[in-house]
Formats: C-alpha cells, structure tokens, sequence
C-alpha cells in the first residue's frame, strides 16, 4: 500500500510541475513585447500609368525577328541605375526608366522583350558590371508589367525600403 501511495504521489508531483512550468510559459507569452524598430513603411506599390509611347515599344517589340527562348532557357539583362540596358541576351529589346511625373517614383524601370513573359519566372537582383562589381545596397523586386505582356517592372529601393534608383541584373525563365 505504501508503494501505491508512492507511486500516486510522484505522479501528482510531475503534474503539478508539468502544470507549472506549462502556466510560466503562457505568462511570459502573455507578456508585451518590448518595441523593435521596424524598417521604414513602405509606398504604394501600384505601376505607373500605360502611355501609348509605352504601349506602341511593347507591340513593336513583339513584332521582332526573333524566336522566343526554348522552354528552360532564360533571357537575361544588366541594367544600369539610369535604366540604360549594359548587356542582355538576344531576346531583350530595351530597358528604360521612367520619366517622373504622377504616380511614378524613383527606381522604376521597364524591361521589355520580344515574347509575352507575362506568365514567366523572373529572378532580379542588385547588380552591376563594373569590375568591383559591387552593387550598392538596397532591394528589388519584378513583376509582369500592367498591359503590357512583353514588359517587366522592376522596382528597387534603397536599404530603408525608399524609392532609389538602384542597377540590377533580371533573368526570366522560360
């Protein structure tokens, strides 16, 4: 009977400490956090407006001689920060950055192809091609450019999460 006791007693005894350490964590959970400065708030992120310059290069693109990539090849391309195309495989047919005005902010570019990419994988990052080769720093991010099936936006910005005109390399998959 003595054992049973025992046994009975260790028993309760993890329990209560189960439940102990259990309830510690949930209170410290509870507890506020202390305040973490968080990266500056980022902008909008709606594309300029389509002018019909802009939709005129598109169809004019679409209309070069060339075949598309073969399916798992890339196009390719290394743009400056004013948005001048450095260097690009076959397919690219300009990059240029976008003049100021309404609803457009610094580090704006378009990428423009002679295929529709709008369905395509793009891969883009701070880059240049000078022979440091050291991009400044900052971020970057690709997407299919609006109404516009052969165009990629890419939008960079600064480390604070700022519009900044940043260089970048972009590869889309195929």
């Amino acid at each position: 009977m003595a054992t049973f006791f025992k046994r009975k007693a260790t028993v309760v005894a993890l329990a209560a400490l189960s439940l102990t350490v259990a309830g510690g964590g949930v209170a410290i959970a509870a507890q506020p956090e202390a305040k973490v400065p968080q990266p500056a708030a980022r902008h909008a992120t709606q594309q300029p407006p389509v002018t019909a310059a802009e939709q005129r290069a598109a169809r004019a693109a679409l209309r070069a001689t060339l075949a598309p990539p073969a399916p798992g090849t890339v196009a390719w391309a290394v743009v400056a920060q004013n948005g001048t195309l450095l260097q690009h495989s076959g397919n690219v047919v300009s990059s240029s950055k976008f003049a100021p005005g309404p609803g457009v902010f610094a580090g704006q570019y378009l990428v423009l192809l002679d295929y529709n990419v709008s369905a395509k994988s793009y891969h883009v990052s701070l880059g240049t091609n000078d022979s440091a080769n050291v991009p400044p720093a900052g971020e970057v991010a690709a997407a299919p450019r609006t109404l516009t099936p052969t165009g990629v936006f890419v939008q960079t910005r600064s480390s604070s999460g700022g519009y900044s005109d940043r260089p970048f390399h972009i590869v889309i998959a195929n």
